[in-house]
């Protein structure tokens, strides 16, 4: 489909773009220390889709014409590829079943709907005929909220909301967009900018994801501290049902019984199919500036964390890695070329030397990024603040160098899981939130059951963490996790992971922060919400959906 963008369909991303560990000499000595491996020069670019066997769609050939006589024949598809771009998101279970053309269950058909109506007359079409209807907006999910179930016997639809991909109106004096919910990150970005606007809404997978699937995954982005997470920035919505449309009008405030804004944002397809949004914009800053510093311990680095959040200073985020992370993040230093970069690379050594000698263990350190924005004095002042609470406990400030070159590389880590699969080795996410009570507990009670794991499997395992968002009352954790895989990786993973979502529950975390429920994580409902909580969520969509049609099984069975 020319007009609307997908990403490569055994991996993240683009063709083309690939993880490089041959400019960084740390890299190859850190992961064989962490995980045991010897790592190999990449040995291919790409995956021949033709070495795949995909299974024939099944669907009536009038029921293709009803479809193609809705949205158009030219954005009605049955090609194998496309069907196989849509069948899942990018987890690791989904991942290792691509790259092994096991497809149980792919999507008969992909429709682009070119508008709201046409996607109306789609909805209503899958309940008459009973099919399945699941929307699709970037496939970054890595939480199976697209993946079908195996067992599917009937016709499955895939309505990719690609063409619904503009920013229709700003309220400059509200500060509101009207924004159609198949919208990229990056082009919603462009048509903003373009304006003097920004949404400031960054998740990792802000390159491939939309801001409708931000909505209905229940996203939050780098810049949440300052932005909100997409929750907050969700003002208004229209929503098409099976029996009309919902339109919840971009109100500031309001006290009309229990909020639908709340419970279609992280519905996951199954309440209805998002369209169109109303979202809080915000004036692109004057200036913008990420400070880096260094910690000596975690404990320190945590509270100095609480401090900022709890102060008044303003930032758009606050985040630091843990001594894993921070030992992970220098190993993918670039090797120094000019003599500008070795002269500074000559500096970070002697400035760990000086370290060490302070009394500091330089295993034990932790790096963190803040961000600030605002006019020049703003951000002067700010950063003179935070420069003053990391102080307190112990923290240098490494400055704007490490910071920029972080902001530059944000987006690029995902490709790193598909040269670790290359490598024959896992690398996975899992994130949680808690109170700031809690935060030292969880993170301990992680690594605690994650090692229980890895031995269990006879693995060197290795995991790692950073805090990402920040709340009043406490931040998530952010946890990444690598083993090398044996010989039965879905059982191997489903006992790793598993352990370390049942640690976030068992010590007083969420199973899920940001990546959303699916089918990856619904097994902790119960635990997370109380029985009754799913009890009463099952009702909703069974009342809303009493057919099943709209992307059955995600978040509660």
């Amino acid at each position: 489909m020319a007009h609307v963008k997908h990403m490569k369909w055994w991996g993240w991303g683009e063709e083309g773009v690939h993880f490089e560990f041959s400019n960084k000499p740390a890299f190859a000595p850190f992961v064989k220390r962490a995980l045991g491996v010897d790592l190999r020069p990449r040995e291919r670019d790409t995956i021949d889709f033709s070495t795949v066997s995909v299974p024939a769609p099944r669907l009536e050939t009038d029921l293709l014409d009803t479809l193609g006589g809705i949205v158009g024949d030219e954005h009605t598809s049955t090609d194998d590829e496309l069907r196989v771009v849509h069948w899942a998101g990018k987890s690791v279970t989904e991942l290792l079943l691509t790259r092994a053309g096991d497809f149980a269950r792919v999507p008969d058909v992909v429709v682009y709907p070119a508008d709201e109506d046409e996607v109306a007359r789609v909805v209503a079409l899958a309940v008459e005929r009973d099919l399945v209807l699941i929307p699709f907006g970037g496939g970054t999910s890595i939480s199976r909220s697209l993946q079908p179930s195996p067992d599917e016997e009937r016709t499955i639809v895939s309505l990719d909301l690609g063409r619904l991909d503009k920013v229709l109106a700003i309220d400059e004096t509200s500060g509101l967009a009207t924004i159609q919910a198949g919208v990229l990150g990056p082009d919603m970005e462009d048509q903003l900018n373009a304006r003097g606007w920004t949404l400031g809404h960054f998740p990792d997978s802000f390159t491939h994801s939309t801001l409708g699937g931000w909505a209905a995954t229940r996203s939050s982005g780098m810049q949440s501290d300052k932005y909100g997470d997409i929750a907050d920035i969700v003002r208004g919505m229209r929503v098409v049902r099976p029996g009309g449309t919902v339109v919840l009008r971009p109100l500031p405030s309001t006290s009309t019984g229990p909020s639908l804004r709340e419970m279609f944002i992280g519905s996951e397809g199954r309440l209805g199919v998002i369209t169109e949004l109303d979202v809080q914009v915000h004036r692109i800053a004057e200036h913008r500036e990420v400070i880096a510093y260094m910690f000596p311990s975690w404990p320190k680095a945590l509270t100095a964390m609480h401090d900022i959040a709890r102060s008044d200073v303003s930032t758009t985020f606050a985040r630091v890695s843990d001594a894993h992370e921070t030992a992970f993040s220098l190993s993918t230093q670039k090797a120094a070329t000019s003599l500008k970069k070795k002269v500074a690379a000559k500096g970070q050594d002697l400035l760990w030397e000086v370290m060490r000698r302070r009394g500091w263990d330089t295993d034990e350190m932790c790096i963190s990024y803040v961000c600030f924005e605002g006019t020049k004095a703003e951000v002067e002042r700010r950063k003179k603040t935070v420069a003053s609470i990391v102080k307190q406990q112990g923290a240098i400030v490494l400055g704007s160098g490490p910071g920029a070159l972080y902001d530059q590389k944000k987006f690029d880590t995902p490709y790193l899981r598909d040269f670790l699969l290359e490598q024959n080795t896992i690398g996975d996410v899992s994130e949680t939130a808690a109170p700031w009570s809690k935060l030292t507990t969880v993170h301990k009670a992680v690594y605690d059951a994650a090692q229980r794991a890895f031995d269990e499997q006879g693995k060197t395992g290795w995991i790692m963490s950073h805090m990402s968002h920040s709340y009043h009352s406490g931040a998530c954790l952010y946890f990444t996790f690598g083993y090398e895989i044996g010989q039965d990786p879905h059982a191997e993973y489903a006992v790793i992971k598993s352990a370390v979502q049942q640690a976030f529950v068992d010590a007083g975390g969420t199973l899920s922060h940001h990546h959303g429920v699916g089918m990856e994580h619904s097994a902790w409902m119960e635990q997370d919400v109380s029985p009754e909580g799913v009890r009463l969520m099952r009702s909703l969509f069974e009342v809303a959906d009493p057919g099943a049609n709209l992307n059955p099984g995600k978040i509660v069975s």
